[in-house]
């Protein structure tokens, strides 16, 4: 008679099912990392007085945003006239031609909406300011 062989049980591990589930998950990641980095690069300030900008060479630049929701502008020809967010970041690229070391950076209302403060930081980015600060007042008698 013919007789057979046992078949031993395989004691290894598949690993195409993991590499499979690995590729997935790499493609995933690929595909999804670019849609993450889009945005504008802010610089947030602590809350510590004097170690936010260094102004001793070049005061800041401040672009500012009311309660009613109009935009002001420090330097440029009066800045305590309102102006369009456009042209704030006009008034900003012509002062960053001349110095493009001056920091930028924005003082909004609490009142203001949070939109509001975003549109002006695109239409900055837009204009080719690379980085910008938030003002924010410092409080004392949190420890």
């Amino acid at each position: 008679m013919y007789q057979r062989k046992k078949r031993r049980p395989v004691a290894e591990i598949n690993v195409v099912p993991y590499i499979d589930v690995m590729l997935v998950l790499l493609i995933i990641f690929m595909a999804t990392a670019p849609l993450i980095t889009h945005g504008v690069k802010v610089d947030l300030p602590k809350m510590e007085e004097s170690d936010l900008v260094d102004t001793k060479d070049t005061p800041p630049i401040i672009a500012s945003i009311d309660s009613a929701g109009k935009y002001y502008v420090s330097v440029g020809t009066d800045p305590e006239e309102p102006m369009e967010a456009l042209d704030v970041a006009a008034v900003i690229k012509l002062q960053l031609m001349k110095n493009p070391d001056v920091p930028v950076m924005i003082k909004g209302s609490g009142k203001v909406s949070y939109q509001e403060v975003l549109l002006l930081m695109d239409f900055l980015k837009n204009a080719g300011v690379p980085s910008v600060g938030l003002m924010t007042e410092s409080f004392e008698g949190t420890q």
